[in-house]
C-alpha cells in the first residue's frame, strides 16, 4: 500500500470509533502491537528531541526502502510511534520525504492530545522525514 492508501485505512479505522476514549484505547493497543525494538538502538543518538516523553527511533536501510522501528517509556505516545511507524515503514526515502501526511488532523488527532504530546508527535514526524532526506542523500550520492 502506499502511504496515502494507508492514511485513508487509519481515518477509516479511526471513523468508526464513536468517542475518544475508544480511539484512545486503540492507540494504546497500538502501542502494545509495536514489535519491540532492539535494546542497542535505544541510544541518545535515537531520541526524538522535542518529545516529553522519551522516544526512540531507529531507520534502516533496504533493498531501496527504509524501515522504522521505534519504542516510547509512555504509553499513548507508544501507539503515536506505532502509528508512524506504520504508515511511513516499507517506502523509499523519496516518497517519505514528500509525503503529506494529513491522518493526524484528518481523524483529529492534534486537537484531542496535549501540546507538548502534539509537539512531540510532530517531533517525530520531522525527523523521519530527515531520516528519508539524509538516505536519498546517500543514495544519490552512490
Amino acid at each position: 500500500m502506499t502511504i496515502k492508501e494507508i492514511q485513508e485505512e487509519i481515518i477509516s479505522d479511526f471513523s468508526v470509533m464513536g468517542s475518544w476514549e475508544d480511539k484512545y484505547e486503540y492507540i494504546i493497543q497500538l502501542g502494545k502491537e509495536l514489535p519491540l525494538i532492539s535494546e542497542e538502538y535505544k541510544t541518545p543518538d535515537n531520541l526524538i528531541k522535542g518529545c516529553q516523553s522519551r522516544v526512540w527511533l531507529h531507520t534502516e536501510l533496504k533493498d531501496g526502502k527504509l524501515f522504522f522501528t521505534g519504542d516510547s517509556d509512555a504509553v499513548i505516545t507508544k501507539g503515536l510511534v506505532s502509528l508512524m511507524v506504520y504508515v511511513l515503514s516499507g517506502h523509499t526515502p523519496q516518497d517519505i520525504a514528500a509525503s503529506d501526511i494529513y491522518f493526524i488532523n484528518a481523524i483529529g488527532l492534534s486537537s484531542h492530545l496535549s501540546p507538548t504530546r502534539s509537539n512531540g508527535l510532530l517531533s517525530m514526524l520531522k525527523q523521519m522525514k530527515l531520516y528519508a532526506i539524509a538516505y536519498q542523500a546517500k543514495i544519490n550520492q552512490q
